[in-house]
């Protein structure tokens, strides 16, 4: 029988992976953005993989619970538009940066 994974909010290190090592986190404990960014993108392989798991039991005639397949599907889009909005808002303050005036 397929499970699906919990969805953890963003602000909690555990969601990401991340430990408090020195190289991995700044000196708050705060995750670096490159390794949020990272996990986001590993998030939606998860997610994807997840969703095509799914689609193969359904296809094949062994997924127990059909809503699953939605459950997954869902979960695979949302994943998807938060790495977007990530990406976007990196690009956003990356052009704001360059676009002062020292």
């Amino acid at each position: 029988m397929m499970t699906i994974n919990k969805i953890n909010p963003l602000w909690q290190s555990e969601a990401f992976g991340l430990d408090t090592v020195a190289n991995t986190t700044q000196n708050d404990g705060i995750p670096v953005f490159s390794d949020v960014l990272n996990t986001a993108i590993d998030n939606v392989k998860q997610t994807d993989k997840e969703k095509s798991e799914a689609e193969y039991l359904l296809a094949t005639g062994q997924l127990d619970n059909p809503a699953l397949l939605n459950i997954a599907s869902a979960k695979a889009e949302i994943s998807v538009q938060l790495l977007v909005q990530m990406r976007n808002k990196a690009l956003e303050s990356y052009n704001t940066i360059t676009s002062m005036s020292m």
